[in-house]
């Protein structure tokens, strides 16, 4: 029986104790410490590793929009055949500058005169013209996130056009510049004294360069830059000794002037007088063109002092003597 005035104060058991100890101890209480911290390192990689990833799939993906890119700008060799001329070929392939820029590529193989390639001759064409390429196809979509692009850019970047539409263009520009030229062409006002320059274009190869492609060993006359259908002009009056076809020169016109010397028009697509008319200086013609022995358009225009072949001298010399700027 127990003492008087006290209490008996119960014991804890071993159980009780060891709960309290886990309640209360350390382990309990590290493990979800360890836990979350362990949680947070792994938030923090996390995006890093995502980040790496999107960084590395957006350079392959640059690196792959990019090589077919460098593809199409590496230049490519082209081999003339018959009947080509610069034009013609800058065009069927899409060549950036037109045929100036394939002249000035390839001078050293086409020589002096642009007018002039033979079947055989090896050209080097350029990266072909962006304007007219071929618009990309989409990147396949990946699962990583992609940058985007900035609208500006987005806004400022052209739609391409398909090669179908852009060569209908082109011929239609071309149509427009020859209808202007044609127009313009015969306003041209004569010299003082009467005498014009037969096209309005500049002059690409002159008189007497020398070459093999030539019968007599060098140029008989002067050869004028002119699209086909160019408006052919006389370059003075006189009277008309023959108009037709003759043989390497194509069709061609030759006109006797009042001082005994004769102008000969020569490769014309059209003629538009005949033998035994009397012309005035300015009057159309014919059409330039590339008939007979030709390898593009341009007009050869000679000063001979008889109406045959080797009786040839200086033609722009004779030009200037009667006040044509050339």
């Amino acid at each position: 029986m127990p003492a008087k005035g006290k209490h008996r104060r119960q014991k804890s058991t071993l159980i009780t104790r060891g709960l309290v100890a886990a309640g209360t101890g350390g382990a309990v209480v590290a493990l979800p410490l360890i836990g979350a911290t362990g949680a947070h390192a792994a938030e923090q990689a996390a995006p890093a590793a995502v980040s790496g990833t999107v960084a590395a799939a957006a350079q392959v993906q640059a690196q792959v929009q990019a090589a077919p890119a460098a593809k199409a700008a590496a230049p490519t060799t082209y081999s003339v055949v018959a009947g080509d001329y610069l034009s013609k070929i800058a065009a069927d392939h899409d060549v950036a500058g037109g045929w100036k820029q394939l002249y000035a590529d390839n001078r050293q193989v086409v020589g002096e005169n642009p007018s002039l390639i033979l079947p055989g001759m090896k050209l080097t064409l350029g990266a072909k013209n962006p304007a007219r390429a071929a618009a990309p196809k989409p990147a396949a979509k990946s699962a990583a996130p992609k940058a985007a692009a900035p609208k500006a850019a987005v806004k400022a970047a052209p739609k391409a056009k398909a090669k179908a539409e852009v060569k209908a263009e082109a011929t239609e520009q071309t149509r427009a510049s020859r209808s202007a030229e044609r127009a313009a062409a015969p306003a041209a006002a004569p010299a003082a004294t009467g005498w014009v320059a037969p096209v309005s274009g500049g002059v690409s190869t002159p008189y007497r360069a020398s070459g093999s492609m030539w019968s007599s060993g060098y140029h008989t006359g002067a050869d004028f830059i002119a699209s086909s259908g160019t408006t052919v002009r006389a370059v003075g009056a006189g009277t008309v000794v023959s108009a037709g076809w003759s043989g390497a020169y194509g069709n061609e016109v030759v006109i006797k002037h009042a001082d005994g010397n004769y102008s000969q028009y020569a490769h014309l697509s059209s003629l538009a007088v005949s033998a035994g008319q009397s012309v005035s200086g300015g009057q159309q013609i014919g059409l330039s063109g590339s008939t007979g022995n030709s390898t593009g358009p341009h007009l050869h225009f000679e000063i001979r002092t008889s109406p045959s072949y080797g009786a040839d001298i200086d033609p722009l010399a004779y030009l200037r003597q009667h006040g044509v700027s050339i």
